[in-house]
């Protein structure tokens, strides 16, 4: 395993790390998730994600329990946990970033994991309805109380993670260090030219979500949706729809002409879509949402194929994916 700095942080985390959306106490049961963990552990995994809304708690709760059960040293993990849409709760507090719910939100998802605190903590969406001062106060104060080591975000814009920064600079605050993004193959535009200018700038860590777009890259969907995937999940049929798009059709198209690169590279078109992101010098880990040993010990070899994505390589996905982002000319 690899480990890669927290953007400029001193934070290291492993370059593939391990994610509870979905699966954990919903997807798979608590005994599948300790297996994928304990299995990600021994691979040197050593950052876990999860979030408040992921199974409204329960994944929390599931990843809580299996950590416990294992005995890991809690100074050997990095453990995430993201706050906005609350955990089930139906009040008008419940969600959101306003301080009441960041601070009444970290310390629901500290009992949910059994944990005095978190490494990281997330803003899972820009709030409209909340001042990003009254954001970066409260999240400033959580990692004061030592209920956090670093907070950031995710899916936000650059223009509000620079709001953001430059408000914790002019109040003596401490800045968003990571943003969680979407990032993969057919989804390229925001960490590869939107946020650009803050990797530099601030020093901006990333830690991706959804790597192999949503399994499209695995070529699981080449023929259609399989019974037993993500997108047959009830309550996931978004997924459905965006499988059958006109635009997943093309996508489609080129998938399966990277078949013929995979081969020839020796993996798996899921681990060639994995290594892709790996070969990218902004990204700092990316996140496998695994729901089976065997699909996690095919995701975590991907490390190994990073090193035969040569130039030349690389240029020949790109003329098949024909979809690289245009670099902005100013700030």
């Amino acid at each position: 395993m690899e480990y890669r700095f927290l953007g400029k942080s001193g934070l290291q985390v492993s370059a593939l790390s391990l994610g509870a959306w979905v699966t954990y106490g919903k997807q798979v049961g608590e005994d599948v998730a300790a297996e994928c963990m304990r299995v990600a552990y021994d691979g040197g995994v050593n950052y876990f994600d999860n979030a408040e809304i992921y199974a409204t708690g329960e994944a929390e709760i599931v990843m809580g329990n299996v950590i416990r059960k294992a005995g890991w040293k809690r100074s050997d993990l990095v453990i995430s946990t993201k706050l906005f849409w609350g955990s089930g709760g139906k009040g008008p507090n419940d969600q959101g970033l306003s301080r009441k719910h960041i601070v009444e939100g970290i310390a629901g998802s500290l009992d949910r994991l059994q944990m005095n605190y978190v490494d990281l903590l997330f803003c899972h969406r820009p709030d409209p309805d909340t001042p990003i001062e009254e954001t970066v106060r409260a999240m400033n104060w959580i990692i004061a109380q030592g209920q956090a080591f670093y907070w950031g975000t995710s899916e936000w814009s650059a223009d509000q993670i620079m709001e953001a920064y430059h408000v914790a600079r002019r109040e003596r605050l401490i800045p968003p260090q990571m943003e969680q993004p979407q990032y993969h193959m057919f989804h390229r535009e925001r960490v590869e030219s939107e946020y650009l200018r803050l990797y530099d700038e601030i020093g901006l860590g990333t830690t991706i979500w959804s790597p192999l777009a949503s399994g499209l890259l695995t070529g699981k969907y080449d023929d259609g949706c399989p019974p037993d995937t993500r997108a047959s999940i009830e309550g996931m049929e978004f997924l459905r729809e965006r499988l059958a798009g006109e635009e997943a059709v093309e996508n489609l198209k080129k998938v399966r002409r990277l078949a013929p690169l995979a081969e020839e590279l020796e993996c798996t078109r899921a681990q060639l879509a994995l290594a892709w992101c790996l070969k990218n010098p902004n990204v700092s880990t990316v996140i496998l949402g695994a729901t089976s040993k065997k699909q996690l010990v095919e995701n975590l070899e991907s490390m190994q194929v990073v090193e035969r994505l040569t130039d030349d390589v690389m240029q020949r996905i790109e003329e098949i994916l024909d979809n690289k982002p245009e670099l902005p000319t100013q700030w």
